[in-house]
């Protein structure tokens, strides 16, 4: 046999061998998609198709599920978040709503403290606000804003509801400047109240008071009230100045040394009383550094 016959019939083995393949293929291809279709008769291949399917399925459907519950949960998340910033803006609002009206019934209730002190006083009286302090450690005076264009003079008595706040020291038309009881420069004439004990009170600053010339047999105890002994004209009898805080009896010396602690809260005043019915006998007055009046 020739090499060109032995070619020939090697080709034509071959092409056979790939047309029966081929043809067992299509076969099989076609038994798999009618036990797929028509699964009561070919219940074998249609369970194979199933044990391979049926898990991509399963792991399709979970992941299409957790995809749309992660998407739910991001919305519910973007939700609360921005109910809570409405929360917070209007808490802000409602907490600035309240410190208004926190500050206005404060303002209330202290004005009402001051109109029903003129109302009980035995002078007529200047409602002054403090608009200004003494920037200085020691806190010595203070400004409010009535003047000679109201009939402030030097001299007069500055009081509140709790007692004495201080004396004019220095008058404008529009203002005045008014040293406090506290002041060191300031000194007042005053009586233990419960002993009647007397003694003169002098100002050591943002310390209260000190009370002085009280000899060591007198009967003064912590708690008694300190009141103005009305001595010199100037400030009324039985005002309050303060309580008793402290009582040292040292050794040496003849007197007792006596802390007071302030009936004004000095460090929180905002309306100070001026007593008009001494404003006839300052006029032409000076004041001394203790701020008393003189003629």
């Amino acid at each position: 046999m020739s090499t060109k016959s032995k070619d020939r019939k090697t080709r034509s083995g071959a092409l056979r061998l790939r047309s029966v393949l081929l043809a067992i293929a299509l076969l099989l291809g076609g038994l798999v998609l009618l036990a797929y279709t028509f699964g009561g008769r070919f219940g074998v291949s249609h369970q194979i198709t199933l044990e391979i399917l049926g898990p991509l399925q399963s792991a399709s459907a979970k992941a299409t599920a957790a995809a749309r519950t992660l998407w739910e949960d991001y919305l519910d998340i973007l939700s609360v978040r921005e109910e809570n910033q409405r929360l917070k803006t209007m808490l802000r609002s409602y907490e600035e709503d309240l410190a208004t009206y926190r500050e206005a019934y404060t303002t209330y209730l202290r004005l009402q403290q001051e109109l029903d002190f003129r109302e009980g006083t035995d002078f007529p009286p200047l409602t002054a606000r403090v608009i200004g302090k003494d920037p200085s450690h020691w806190f010595h005076t203070i400004i409010v804003d009535r003047g000679e264009n109201d009939g402030v003079v030097e001299g007069m008595v500055a009081l509140n509801s709790k007692g004495i706040v201080g004396q004019v020291i220095h008058v404008s038309n529009n203002y005045s400047k008014v040293l406090l009881a506290i002041a060191p420069s300031s000194a007042i004439d005053v009586f233990v109240q419960k002993s009647r004990v007397r003694g003169i009170l002098k100002g050591i600053g943002e310390d209260g008071f000190l009370l002085h010339y009280v000899l060591k047999n007198a009967e003064v105890n912590r708690g008694d009230h300190i009141v103005t002994a009305g001595i010199g004209g100037v400030f009324a009898s039985g005002i309050p100045v303060g309580k008793v805080s402290a009582v040292h009896r040292k050794t040496r010396g003849m007197f007792l040394e006596i802390e007071v602690e302030p009936s004004v809260d000095f460090q929180r005043l905002e309306f100070v009383q001026l007593n008009l019915s001494l404003q006839q006998s300052l006029i032409g007055g000076k004041i001394d550094a203790s701020g008393g009046s003189a003629r």
